[in-house]
Parts: structure tokens; sequence; C-alpha cells
């Protein structure tokens, strides 16, 4: 690994992180027409990372592999990879190991995940979120559970005008609406993430919000060796 290219950012995750859209830096990747917004990131190019990125109409990466696994939201456009086309809602999983060619015809906005899985994650996922059969009624919120194993907890959730919704250890997107704590005003694509102990409520407005989120002992992450 290139020690001089190495990007830490977020990278501490004992500290709250928090990254609201007038913070976001659209930065060009090595791939022409996909940019990408780094939320937190250990590494180089090939990085523990978390990320927005921004596909352009018919922008594409070659064939590669993800050794520490991948997790994608499409949170608008279409966003296609080996044949296969996801639209806006789509939820993928690509295990430790895995390959693809992503491309996107159209353009394409995602949230994504790069070697943030354990081993013994050998499935790939893919979940239609816009399925209304995915969705739990709890009360002051739907909620559409993606993933779960020891180490974290996903889901979207649906939260009802003014629900309360208290977090620790978590880390979340706001996909649609805001989300409101202590006079601080969360809307569309801010991201959070919190370490253990540090509990955190929000309530979303009188117009209600979606949310990606993200619980479970995180903390193990912190511990992992940037990839090389």
């Amino acid at each position: 690994m290139d020690t001089g290219n190495i990007l830490l950012i977020h990278a501490d995750y004992t500290r709250r992180a928090t990254v609201i859209p007038g913070q976001h830096r659209w930065l060009a990747s090595p791939q022409g027409g996909v940019d990408r917004v780094m939320l937190d990131r250990l590494g180089g190019e090939r990085a523990r990372a978390t990320s927005l990125v921004r596909y352009a109409p018919g922008a594409h990466f070659p064939m590669h592999q993800h050794p520490g696994g991948e997790e994608i939201l499409v949170l608008s456009g279409t966003f296609s990879a080996d044949g296969e086309q996801y639209p806006a809602g789509s939820y993928l999983r690509n295990p430790p190991g895995s390959s693809h060619h992503p491309s996107s015809r159209d353009g394409a906005v995602l949230f994504v995940k790069l070697w943030q899985m354990t081993d013994d994650e050998q499935a790939a996922l893919r979940i239609d979120t816009r399925d209304s059969t995915h969705w739990q009624d709890q009360g002051d919120r739907d909620i559409c559970p993606l993933f779960s194993n020891k180490n974290e907890q996903v889901s979207l959730q649906h939260l009802a005008p003014e629900a309360v919704l208290s977090i620790d250890e978590a880390e979340l997107l706001v996909l649609e609406g805001e989300l409101l704590s202590d006079g601080l005003c969360f809307p569309r694509l801010s991201w959070l993430r919190l370490p253990p102990g540090d509990r955190l409520t929000l309530r979303a407005s009188t117009h209600g919000a979606t949310i990606y989120l993200k619980t479970g002992p995180q903390a193990y992450l912190s511990s992992l060796g940037a990839p090389c």
C-alpha cells in the first residue's frame, strides 16, 4: 500500500461524526464520470470507506473485486451491475471476495460502504425496498429490515411526523424529510455516526422522515487495519 495516499476522514470510530448537505464536497474518482462525497475513509483508493457516489449517464467502472465486501443503497436513478438493473430503493450486499462490473446508463446516486464486512458473510443480498411486503408497521414508524448479524442490524425506517428516535452506537443517513435535535436540523442526505455511549435523541419533522439506520457494535471496525 502506498502510505502517502492514505486518507483519514472520520476514521476514529470512538467519536461522533456528522456530515450535512452543506458540507458535501463532490470529488472526482479515478474513473471518469464517477464522483463521490467521502463521509468516512481509511485508506487510499482501496479503503474502508463510506461515501455518496454519483454516476454520470453512461459512466462505468471496469470489472473489479471487493475483498472486504460492499454495501449499496441506490438513492436515485438506476444502477447496473453485470446485466442487472437496480432502480432507486434497491439495497445490495456483495460479500467479501465478490466482484462486479458496475455502470449506469442514465445516471445514479448511491450510498456505498466498502470493506466493512466480516469474512463469515458469504451470501449476496438484493432487496427492493419499494416492495410493500418488506415493510412492517411498528406504530409510529414502518420498518424495512435489510440485514442482521452479530455485528450489525440494518433497516430503512419511515418515521411518522414528530416521531422520536433514540440512537446509540449507530449510523444513519436521512433519505427523505428532516430530523431535529436540540435546535439542529438534519435534512435529506445528512449522515451521522455515533460511537458506543454517545446517545442522541432525534425527532422527525412535521412532515416525517425516512432513514437508513445501522445499529450494533460498530466499534470493532476501529481495530481493523487499513486495507492495502
